[in-house]
């Protein structure tokens, strides 16, 4: 059984073989695969691997699911006494990938 952490849009995520996550927006049409180089820890079997920072030869393969947007969130800023107020809505983009295949050479 293989897992990794590798490094996306900023951001960590712990994967195995199979998992679905949900990252930053990759800019690829629904259906195309990708592969990630930035890993930072590869454990297959019983050989553990740390990259300093990345893992050199390690790559995750994965394929993008779908794209989406987040949950709206309120930004409200407020200033006391002054009248003044500003309500935002945002919805941050996102990915949903699945992790097809962890390589380790």
């Amino acid at each position: 059984m293989a897992y990794a952490i590798i490094e996306m849009g900023g951001k960590q995520y712990a994967v195995e073989k199979g998992s679905v996550i949900e990252v930053e927006k990759v800019d690829l049409p629904q259906g195309e695969t990708f592969k990630v180089d930035k890993v930072l820890f590869v454990k297959k079997d019983a050989e553990s691997v740390f990259g300093h920072p990345y893992v050199q030869g390690a790559a995750v393969q994965a394929r993008v699911l779908e794209h989406g947007k987040g949950k709206k969130i309120i930004v409200f800023k407020y200033k006391r006494k002054k009248n003044y107020r500003r309500k935002r809505g945002h919805r941050q983009p996102f990915t949903r990938i699945v992790v097809e295949d962890i390589l380790l050479c």
